[in-house]
């Protein structure tokens, strides 16, 4: 892995005006979701992805069931894939068929798709759920959770990304 060719992306756009697909599971059974939140970091002399998902989300369950997952990245002709893995639910549809992806099982053995202009294959490290107390600006506590009573807080994954794969 060459932790250089993320140097020529624009991270910021990649993740919150491009978005990605986290991918969790195997070749037998996997979900994946479109995500608009996460980041890039250099701790523990590695190279992280950090990822925020939702416990009702079904991805979740499978994120909490693997150890390693892939962020997917994809040119803008894929945006209304990205759309339809964004607002339906694997748990009651075949979105990846409906999107038109292909699944491409990596050397990992993770999931991902023929698609990808780029792949992060990644490895869970850190766990942590965005609980209330721990806002210290109430505000963005405020506007993004408390109307939603049904709704849980964010779970946030630091990844080490252990290979980078681009066409």
């Amino acid at each position: 892995m060459d932790i250089n060719q993320l140097t020529s992306e624009n991270l910021i756009k990649l993740v919150s005006k491009d978005w990605m697909l986290i991918t969790a599971g195997n070749e037998l059974k996997f979900n994946t979701m479109t995500a608009s939140w996460g980041g890039f970091a250099f701790i523990w002399n590695r190279p992280v992805a950090i990822i925020f998902v939702r416990k009702e989300r079904y991805t979740y369950e499978f994120i909490e069931n693997s150890d390693k997952l892939t962020l997917s990245f994809f040119t803008e002709d894929y945006r209304k894939a990205l759309q339809i893995c964004g607002s339906q639910s694997g748990r009651n549809t075949d979105k990846v068929k409906d999107a038109g992806l292909t699944p491409k099982i990596l050397n990992s053995g993770t999931v991902s798709f023929e698609e990808s202009r780029m792949i992060l294959d990644c490895k869970k490290l850190f766990r942590t759920e965005m609980k209330e107390e721990n806002y210290i600006d109430k505000e963005i506590f405020a506007k993004n959770y408390s109307d939603k009573p049904n709704g849980s807080n964010h779970v946030a994954y630091i990844l080490e990304i252990e290979d980078i794969i681009k066409k």
